[in-house]
């Protein structure tokens, strides 16, 4: 978990039209594999899967009617329905009452794979070092800081005493003492006040992601009385540390009004500051990195997943030096956006419009000596094509952000364009696709330019940061980026590893060009120790990456991961995952879990579909009218880790979370032979009924993203591919376990239910007896969240992959 990002802001961003129906058919008709029913090779339980009633139902849009007998589902505070998912957790408990033994194998090798300290390494931010660590036999973090001051002798003797630390250990929040309290804990936002004596928080409590605003007082350890706020989603302090900034959300739980506290003031108390009446947009709010400036953010999509941004750079406003979590997934991006600043040492001075909105154009303002710099794709010239503006940088005084004086600096390439930016003490760094690459460089500050003569990258002498190239265990390395060397601060110790390579505890390669240089002879020997640990650990497994070839010619990128010793040939097991929504980059970080899969012969692949993250139309050709393109390239790769040997052919399955789901589901329908095994996690498969309800939470925000079904056009779209409307009579379908939780507030629980039923009621009887529901009846969209709670949930499911696909070793 990056921590400093729970402490203090940091904005982040990111990014041939189908016929419909017709060209399904196709894509069924010439799958190259056999028919069978898939519970042939596994025992079922003696007990029948529960059947749920029907309702008659009519469904009428644009002239056509249709009958929809689980829509009463819908209503999850029905008797009936929860009586009807106990029934489903208990048939599903019976399914699984054979793979006890292996659960509990798998289980107690992914403890035993945990380090027995996890924790992060202290982050110094003023005379503070901020880190988190899981106490031993616990499930959650605990946010500790201790006092590190530079004074000495008889002054930090004095400071230590007036404090009364010592250096000593203070637990700031403590997410174990809340689960126990209320059986359940998800901390939202973190934000620590400047002077570092008020912790700010959200918290929920239920699942239901209704945060509640809390904020601490470090010096005692109270929380402030009156700070209680319900519906609070995004924070940011000015620099006074008792004027707190944060959004609330209206009952979709759309952000949707900026609002500030003055703490201690009984004068001063929730006052609205901005409100956003257009429903279609959210609000955030964040701090510019030296604190200087708050941002409001007034957004046309935000992203219906928790974006984790896994590059992270740490807080140091004073240093030279940045912490980097080197795997990278990008949050989404916003089609319209309008951004204000706040003056935040003089926060009642109220919103400044940085400009007018325009469709299609993003700006991400960060600030540094007076200067506001910005990333923006907005058009350099009236005849820029709209659709294929990537981002650049302007920047200007800010005195004249209003102004349409802008500077156009520094602008991508052919060869490499700018994805993200950050800023430091005297230097730009700038997240960047090299070549279809991502990678990390850093530009010195102040840049000399001429107005006239705009710059490129290669242009200002970066320095491009030795990046981690393949699946490895967490690494976080701290860059100097005056000297233009790094160290390691922490690295990952993996244990138990069968993989053969002994006890080494990494598995991954480091770029190493030239910049190693400044090192002395000890330094550069103990590095190379180390990159030799890495190489060695890294022949025990592979991983490569592959362009797929899908229907329309498009090369669609593909992970595939394997152990060099347990693969076999056309013979192997294998686990397809994707998301392909939102923008979002497919999280392919390491995890120990897969292990257990990967020493048991397991290929594991990760389709880079259309819908998700990549170049700045990768999202826009998988989205909306285009949503059928992520499908057929998850059909693609499928069918091409059969055709190339690395899956055997009736051993593929898949996996998808949340909107995952629906590529997965509808991957499913459009070529059931494909897969015979899918795992779908809290799904989105309702999708044309989810989207005519605009009362529920999310779903106005979800038209751009798969369409507005009140627009002919764009029904008829998703009605082609939602998942639960397109399940085709009599087939047999894959094994599938699909799993849900009751408190969702994303995806309504009804949704998964809906599906099983259905495929209960039309697809093939015997091979649906394998299809099972499990419904977690306390938790949320994100599960229980826990450390351990974690590998029991991965051991279940790689449990009934095991049961419904086979591996390679009988299941031992």
């Amino acid at each position: 978990m990056a921590l400093l990002s729970l402490l203090v802001s940091k904005p982040s961003r990111k990014a041939s039209i189908l016929s419909l129906a017709s060209h399904l058919i196709p894509i069924i008709l010439s799958s190259p594999f056999s028919s069978r029913c898939t519970t042939s090779t596994f025992p079922l339980p003696s007990q029948s899967p529960p059947v749920p009633k029907k309702r008659p139902f009519d469904i009428p849009v644009h002239g056509k009617t249709w009958q929809d007998p689980y829509h009463w589902m819908r209503n999850a505070k029905d008797p009936e329905f929860v009586d009807y998912l106990n029934q489903e957790n208990s048939y599903a408990q019976a399914f699984m009452a054979d793979t006890h033994n292996l659960q509990r194998t798998l289980l107690e090798e992914m403890k035993n794979r945990l380090p027995t300290k996890i924790s992060t390494p202290p982050e110094r931010w003023g005379l503070w070092s901020y880190y988190q660590y899981i106490p031993e036999g616990k499930e959650y973090p605990v946010l500790c800081r201790t006092l590190e001051t530079e004074e000495s002798g008889w002054l930090k003797t004095l400071l230590d005493y007036a404090k009364g630390h010592f250096g000593m250990e203070q637990i700031l929040l403590d997410w174990n003492q809340i689960s126990e309290q209320y059986g359940y804990v998800h901390v939202g936002t973190c934000r620590v006040s400047p002077d570092h004596n008020f912790l700010a928080y959200t918290l929920d409590i239920t699942g239901n992601e209704q945060f509640i605003l809390q904020v601490k007082d470090l010096k005692d350890g109270y929380i402030v009385a009156r700070s209680q706020v319900d519906g609070v989603v995004s924070l940011a302090w000015a620099q006074d540390s008792t004027t707190l900034f944060y959004t609330v959300s209206d009952e979709n739980q759309r952000p949707y009004r900026v609002v500030f506290t003055k703490l201690g003031s009984n004068e001063i108390h929730d006052v609205p500051v901005f409100t956003e009446s257009n429903s279609s947009f959210c609000v955030d709010i964040t701090n510019t990195k030296d604190g200087k400036f708050i941002t409001v953010n007034s957004n046309s999509r935000t992203s219906s997943e928790e974006g984790i941004h896994l590059v992270h750079f740490a807080f140091l406003s004073h240093d030279i030096f940045i912490s980097v979590f080197v795997m990278l997934r990008l949050t989404s991006y916003a089609v319209y956006l309008q951004v204000y600043v706040i003056d935040a040492t003089n926060p009642l001075d109220g919103l400044q419009k940085v400009r007018e909105r325009v469709s299609g154009v993003r700006y991400f303002l960060e600030h540094h000596y007076g200067v506001f710099y910005i990333l923006t794709n907005a058009p350099l010239s009236e005849s820029e094509d709209q659709s294929d503006r990537n981002y650049y940088l302007a920047q200007c005084q800010v005195e004249d952000i209003q102004s349409s004086d802008w500077q156009n600096f520094i602008l991508p390439s052919e060869d490499m364009s700018i994805q993200d930016m950050d800023i430091f003490n005297g230097h730009l760094v700038l997240l960047v696709d090299k070549k279809g690459l991502p990678a990390l460089c850093s530009v010195n500050l102040p840049i000399k330019f001429n107005s006239v003569n705009q710059l490129e990258i290669e242009n200002l002498d970066p320095w491009f940061f030795p990046c981690l190239r393949i699946y490895m265990p967490a690494v976080i390395v701290d860059y100097n980026m005056s000297e233009r060397t790094f160290s390691i601060v922490q690295q990952e110790k993996v244990g138990d590893i069968s993989g053969g390579c002994g006890s080494c505890s990494l598995a991954y390669e480091l770029d190493t060009p030239e910049h190693l240089d400044p090192l002395n002879d000890k330094e550069k020997n103990n590095q190379n120790i180390e990159l030799q640990r890495w190489k060695d650990f890294s022949g025990a497994y592979c991983c490569k990456r592959k362009e797929v070839i899908s229907h329309d010619g498009v090369k669609v990128p593909l992970t595939i991961l394997y152990s060099q010793k347990a693969w076999q040939r056309g013979q192997s097991p294998g686990l397809l995952e994707g998301y392909g929504a939102y923008g979002e980059i497919l999280d392919k970080s390491w995890c120990s879990d897969r292990l257990s899969l990967l020493d048991r012969g397991w290929v594991l692949a990760f389709a880079d579909v259309r819908g998700g993250g990549g170049h700045s139309l990768w999202h826009k050709y998988g989205s909306g009218l285009n949503k059928c393109n992520s499908i057929y390239d998850f059909i693609s790769c499928g069918n091409y880790l059969v055709s190339e040997g690395y899956v055997h052919r009736d051993r593929l399955g898949a996996m998808g979370f949340s909107a995952g789901g629906l590529l997965v589901g509808a991957a499913i329908n459009m070529s059931p032979n494909l897969f015979r095994a899918a795992i779908l996690k809290v799904p989105f498969l309702d999708v044309c009924n989810t989207l005519l309800d605009p009362s529920l939470p999310l779903t106005i925000l979800d038209y751009e993203e798969f369409g507005n079904p009140q627009i002919q056009s764009q029904f008829e779209s998703i009605l082609c591919y939602s998942p639960y409307d397109n399940i085709p009579h009599d087939s047999c379908l894959p094994s599938m376990l699909v799993t849900a939780s009751f408190n969702d507030s994303r995806v309504g629980v009804w949704e998964a239910a809906k599906w099983v039923a259905r495929i209960r009621d039309i697809a093939c009887s015997h091979c649906s007896c394998s299809v099972i529901l499990k419904t977690n009846m306390a938790g949320g969209h994100f599960g229980e969240g826990g450390c351990y709670s974690q590998c029991e949930e991965t051991a279940y499911d790689y449990a009934f992959l095991m049961k419904t696909i086979g591996d390679l070793n009988d299941n031992k």
